[in-house]
């Protein structure tokens, strides 16, 4: 079973306008105790997002009103944050969203690659924001219970049976006998994806070894 961000999701949009000041972004994200917020507009659709590092520019950039030929887009962008004094100004645009039915292992890559914390969950009809997934929200995957998990990866196992399942925090041991022993390589895999599984031991027989190298001929 696939879990998706409607299953972990928080359900409280923490977002704020275009034109929320810079001490109202800061009172924000102390009140709901987060590293960022979503800048929408008028209809609720993300526009961008502004994360404390955004905010911690205006502290540490000292030279922000200075202007060189040779400083980089980035660095000239940091400047740009570190003299803003509204959200639109601040924000990094566009957002990066998902939808409820996004997969969470799907959502958790998009916050390894994109290195954000956070991410605005929107309504795929209407484009607004509806809730906000939190990468704690992606580690509660691994507090599933233990029957959760053997249901799922029962699921999985060929007939005929039987196969050995044990779980114990996360770590799956699988036993049992399978025709080929490409099989036995499959089916240890598919448990691996399991949403919810930390790693898998493979203690599995197999009638047959199908991967036999052929060596080349001379």
């Amino acid at each position: 079973m696939s879990i998706e961000v409607k299953d972990v999701m928080g359900r409280v949009a923490i977002a704020v306008l275009a034109d929320a000041s810079f001490a109202d972004i800061v009172a924000a994200m102390k009140r709901y105790a987060v590293g960022a917020v979503t800048v929408v507009d008028a209809d609720r659709r993300p526009m961008g997002v502004v994360s404390e590092d955004d905010l911690l520019l205006k502290e540490i950039d000292t030279v922000r009103h200075s202007v060189s030929l040779f400083e980089s887009r980035r660095q000239r962008r940091e400047h740009e944050k570190a003299a803003a004094v509204t959200a639109s100004q601040l924000m990094t645009s566009p957002a990066i969203t998902v939808t409820p039915g996004t997969s969470v292992r799907d959502a958790a890559r998009l916050m390894h690659t994109e290195r954000i914390k956070q991410l605005p969950v929107i309504d795929p009809v209407t484009g607004r924001v509806i809730g906000t997934l939190h990468q704690r929200d992606v580690l509660r995957v691994f507090t599933r219970p233990a029957g959760e998990l053997e249901a799922d990866i029962r699921a999985l196992l060929p007939e005929p049976g039987p196969f050995t399942v044990e779980i114990d925090a996360g770590m799956v041991r699988i036993g049992g006998q399978v025709r080929w022993r490409s099989q036995a390589i499959a089916l240890v895999e598919a448990v691996r994806n399991v949403e919810g599984v930390v790693d898998v031991v493979g203690d599995l027989a197999a009638e047959d070894d199908d991967l036999v190298v052929v060596p080349p001929l001379m």
